[in-house]
């Protein structure tokens, strides 16, 4: 569905550098904290921004000479950017009606009723919830066959994100072979829904894993310096002093469990990874 072959793009201070795949039928997450280059991808991917090396195939085609049929095939929402303000749901429903050839406005009235979303309210009276449902409602409205969701869950509550991801998990159910590339800061929504997980860091990717083996091989270790200094290392990814010791992220959980059974052993998340890859040792 997309590929990037040694995407290279560099500015003043950051250059982006990395490969990438997310195969059909796929919700692809990328993590990482604010500057790592998560925004410069989903860019890259959509063709927004000029690659200076390495190529970005989106459906089996050059992203810059992707046919216009074609385009009509992505669903985007992005942090910044959308509909003018001054538009209603009314107002979004023709646009979306003259400009793709499979949008159902029926459909499309009809999901933003059940998610409460009065039709003559300008966008610019949304409440942050609000806008966050109708950026995804749109991207989903045109049965796109790939999603790029750009932080869609920031600034909800938990009964909002559960709503906007909910919207996501019955866009798969209908169109499984569809895929969907998410980024976001928010752990638990990734582990939730994605297939596998890219963490960048400085523009490169650090650790690319499916979802099921960060969850279950991945592990934090908290050990004394005593203890550490004894401990076998081999799969020890980063290492953190603490007051106490240290603290170590594994991707070999078995392991330590089997041979150190006395030390603090706890289930490694998607948040641990962030932390630890971008900030130990």
């Amino acid at each position: 569905m997309v590929e990037l072959k040694q995407a290279v793009k560099t500015y003043k201070d950051f250059q982006l550098s990395v490969d990438m795949n997310i195969p059909e039928g796929n919700i692809t997450g990328i993590v990482g904290r604010n500057g790592a280059g998560k925004s410069t991808v989903i860019k890259a991917i959509l063709g927004l921004i000029n690659l200076d090396e390495g190529q970005v195939n989106v459906f089996g085609d050059d992203i810059k000479k992707i046919k216009p049929k074609d385009k009509a095939k992505l669903g985007v929402a992005l942090a910044e950017g959308g509909f003018c303000v001054n538009f209603t749901v009314k107002d979004i429903c023709k646009v979306l009606k003259n400009t793709y050839d499979d949008f159902d406005a029926n459909a499309f009235m009809e999901e933003c009723r059940k998610l409460d979303l009065p039709f003559d309210k300008k966008l610019s009276e949304f409440s942050t919830g609000m806008k966050a449902k109708i950026k995804v409602l749109i991207a989903i409205s045109h049965n796109a066959k790939l999603l790029v969701l750009d932080e869609p869950t920031a600034g909800l509550d938990v009964v909002a994100r559960n709503e906007v991801l909910d919207m996501l998990r019955v866009y798969m159910e209908r169109k499984p072979d569809a895929s969907i590339l998410i980024s976001s800061h928010i752990s638990s929504d990734l582990e939730g829904i994605c297939d596998d997980i890219y963490m960048i860091k400085d523009g490169k990717i650090i650790i690319h894993e499916d979802t099921d083996i960060i969850l279950s091989k991945y592990a934090v270790l908290k050990v004394s310096s005593v203890v550490y200094d004894k401990l076998d290392k081999t799969y020890i990814l980063k290492s953190k002093k603490q007051d106490y010791g240290f603290v170590c992220l594994t991707n070999e959980k078995q392991f330590y469990l089997e041979n150190y059974p006395e030390i603090i052993i706890e289930n490694g998340n998607i948040d641990d990874l962030i932390i630890m890859m971008t900030e130990g040792e």
